[in-house]
């Protein structure tokens, strides 16, 4: 139960404060998880990774609060993996990059909470006609792998929530209080953050991309082709600049199979970093603690100042 009265994504994930942080490869692992989790919030372990899948385990060493987990359905089709997050306590899960109903009565089997990444309203529908609890709704100024065609946040999100009864967790976008507010005010009950997550002390990120991110203004990211109308927004870096261009997806496939030095080694020159165009509103590098702390205070905060601006009603 939020303190904004009943809230059914705070009930599902056993959680106090309506922020999820983002599934992020390589990077959403067990130190940060914990540190969002610690904060009465829901970190989120991936499992596309081997370390990600060993962090299952290991945070636990580093709290004992609810803690969720992805499945990138691209990436991951063995129903094994069921059995890993089940071992691991896991009760809260987001699919993502394919077909909801993959695994979704499967993990509903096992006793595990599903929501399901949608960037459009078709696949929104079919998510929830695939039995999943909820929604992550997501603009494409997110960072990461995009619909070519998808539409913003304040586009998809309200759209969305005229059109389902699940509850919707909404992202891309999403840094500080006044996004946080404004999503709920469009249909969210939650939200979800990557870069803003990203861009803190918690985050094992080498401080060459960190500095990237603070340095970056709102037009500092590029959506890359990648296949059909499939795209991926990163920071906009000459490496990032050069993919842009390239004919061959062979040479962008070939650039992601480094990533981990760009991430950890602080070779800007090696990879491309997905990231949002949020990027440009960030400026420091707080513990994730106080972010979920400033923007969960600072939301309701943004909500009532926001009435006070209204008009009276008929001019009175």
């Amino acid at each position: 139960m939020s303190a904004l009265g009943p809230n059914r994504v705070c009930a599902l994930a056993r959680i106090d404060v309506p922020i999820i942080q983002a599934p992020m490869t390589y990077i959403a692992g067990a130190r940060l998880a914990a540190a969002v989790s610690n904060a009465g919030a829901l970190g989120v372990i991936e499992t596309t990774s081997e370390q990600g899948r060993a962090d299952l385990r290991r945070v636990r060493d580093l709290t004992d609060r609810p803690v969720g987990a992805n499945i990138a359905l691209l990436f991951n089709r063995d129903p094994a993996v069921v059995d890993l997050l089940t071992d691991n306590g896991i009760r809260f899960v987001t699919t993502s990059a394919g077909d909801p109903a993959l695994f979704t009565a499967r993990l509903h089997d096992a006793g595990i909470t599903v929501f399901h990444v949608v960037g459009t309203l078709a696949a929104a529908r079919k998510a929830v006609d695939a039995g999943v609890d909820g929604l992550v709704v997501e603009g494409v100024e997110g960072g990461g792998f995009k619909n070519r065609l998808g539409a913003s946040t304040m586009v998809l999100l309200p759209l969305v929530a005229a059109h389902v009864d699940v509850p919707i967790v909404a992202a891309g976008g999403i840094c500080d209080a006044r996004s946080m507010a404004a999503a709920l005010v469009l249909g969210a009950e939650a939200v979800q953050m990557g870069t803003r997550l990203l861009a803190s002390a918690d985050s094992p990120v080498h401080g060459n991309l960190k500095d990237a991110v603070l340095r970056a203004d709102e037009t500092s990211t590029v959506l890359l082709p990648l296949d059909g109308n499939r795209v991926m927004r990163v920071i906009r870096t000459p490496a990032a600049e050069k993919l842009q261009v390239a004919t061959s997806s062979g040479e962008g496939a070939a650039a992601l199979q480094r990533v981990r030095r760009l991430y950890f080694d602080g070779d800007l020159d090696a990879s491309v970093a997905n990231t949002g165009q949020v990027a440009g509103r960030i400026a420091d590098l707080p513990p994730a603690a106080d972010i979920v702390a400033t923007m969960w205070a600072g939301c309701r905060e943004a909500l009532a100042a926001a009435a006070q601006r209204l008009p009276p009603v008929g001019g009175d």
